[in-house]
């Protein structure tokens, strides 16, 4: 009797966990054996994260656990950090422990993305990134603690250096994250009467000549003229050299200190690919076929942000975007071949009609895209959260995001910073390693000896004998 083959998913993003999902109900456990490997055990709706950071969505509703999602699934939470596919084994790191190798019989790499940094003086230890849960949540509570810290002073230099917020990169996570955190903070003002809205100051840097270079020229211009309107400097053509202590140069020439720099550059391939050996193109992402297949590879399939994948759509050598919509498009179509693969049947390329792009620009602004219908404004956003409230995973997170969005009707905005999240173990710490007061600990005299009278009789005390 023929074994089940068993299929490698490495990644749990959109590709990886859509994949999974959609081959575990198209295959028997007869058939196969799927096993996802990522380094978290959930998988995370990046077009929330703005959202979440500016409290317009609970932060565990932009997650989705893989387990519950893929019940048909083995769920490994590890890292791949080498596949060795002539052999077929992979070599895991869990989070605890020595790594192990896994045998496999199919290899489906979907790794996903890692942020590209570039070699700026102070990058490393001054700035934030923007690219997952965790780091949304810390922006938010640091720039929530930055008005604590400036309504806290009356030095003029001290509070501008805490009012002073910097996003550098002006894709959507750069635009839309910029956008709901300022919004934020000047819905935060009126907790806050010793601020005034004239003391923010928030900046959207920008290396190239327009923001948001995935919609049309039309549309982008509108979005910086909004930003700018909704009092957001936008700087093209500009790029931040340094940020040395917290001290920012611009390219410009100009100098200002900020204690919030949000880096939104960009994203470059995992390097998984080109460690393993598999072919990649000048980029690092995984060459892929129209089928999605790894070029020249058997048993080797690609596809999402780490891959490039030809675009049909358009005449010449152009790959795919490294977008949600192409990966979740990609993922279903991956999966399809596999099976038809595996059923000897023949493969379908990987083809798409771009349905468009949408965007938030803070509370009831946005900007849309639709089938090449534009529009802006109020419908814009409505358009921006149903077309997300489709998308992410899940009944249940359906369900939980469209009531945060009810309840911010009803409600304001909810500012509470989370600060003991920043270092959950300081005020522990602190206690463990304090000496107890003189007396501490000690029963009083009376209470002693009651309770000595209580104690039963023991056996007479036995002196050691004498050395």
């Amino acid at each position: 009797m023929l074994q089940p083959a068993h299929i490698l998913v490495v990644g749990g993003g959109y590709v990886g966990m859509f994949a999974a999902r959609r081959l575990s109900r198209k295959l028997s456990p007869r058939a196969a054996r799927i096993t996802v490997v990522n380094p978290q055990p959930t998988m995370t709706y990046q077009p929330f994260l703005p959202e979440a950071a500016a409290g317009s969505i609970e932060a565990r509703h932009v997650v989705v656990p893989l387990r519950r999602m893929l019940p048909g699934c083995r769920v490994i939470v590890g890292e791949v950090s080498f596949a060795d596919h002539q052999r077929r084994v992979a070599t895991i790191a869990p989070p605890q422990g020595p790594a192990f190798e896994l045998p496999y019989d199919i290899l489906v790499l979907a790794p996903g993305s890692i942020t590209r940094t570039l070699p700026v003086p102070g990058l490393a230890e001054h700035g934030i990134g923007f690219k997952n849960i965790g780091e949304a949540i810390y922006l938010r509570n640091h720039v929530l603690s930055r008005l604590d810290a400036a309504a806290a002073t009356d030095d003029p230099a001290r509070r501008r250096r805490a009012l002073t917020f910097v996003f550098v990169g002006g894709g959507y996570s750069g635009v839309e994250g910029c956008a709901e955190l300022a919004d934020m903070t000047r819905s935060a003002l009126r907790y806050y009467p010793e601020l005034s809205a004239d003391e923010l100051r928030w900046l959207l840097v920008e290396a190239t000549n327009r923001i948001m270079p995935e919609v049309g020229v039309g549309l982008s211009a509108y979005v910086a003229q909004r930003m700018v309107r909704r009092g957001i400097e936008v700087r093209l053509g500009t790029r931040v050299t340094s940020m040395v202590g917290g001290h920012v140069v611009l390219s410009d020439g100009e100098e200002f200190p900020a204690e919030t720099v949000v880096w939104t550059a960009g994203v470059r391939a995992n390097p998984l690919a080109a460690r393993s050996g598999l072919p990649v193109d000048r980029t690092g992402r995984l060459r892929c076929d129209a089928e999605l297949r790894v070029w020249g590879v058997p048993a080797a399939w690609g596809a999402g942000d780490s891959a490039a994948v030809p675009d049909l759509s358009v005449p010449g050598d152009a790959t795919c975007a490294p977008t949600a919509q192409h990966a979740v498009r990609q993922a279903r179509r991956l999966a399809d071949n596999l099976v038809r693969e595996l059923r000897g049947r023949p493969l379908r390329p990987y083809r798409h009609a771009n349905a468009g792009s949408v965007a938030s620009l803070g509370l009831h602004q946005g900007a849309a895209e639709i089938y090449g219908i534009r529009m802006r404004g109020l419908v814009a956003w409505l358009v921006h959260r149903a077309y997300h409230l489709m998308m992410v995973p899940t009944v249940n997170r359906k369900a939980r995001v469209a009531a945060d969005w009810a309840l911010a009707l009803l409600f304001r905005r909810e500012i509470v910073p989370l600060a003991q999240v920043q270092a959950p173990r300081r005020d522990w710490a602190v206690a463990a390693h304090t000496p107890a007061p003189a007396g501490a600990g000690v029963l009083p005299e009376p209470l002693v000896s009651r309770r000595a009278a209580r104690q039963p009789a023991g056996p007479p005390r036995r002196e050691p004998p004498a050395s």
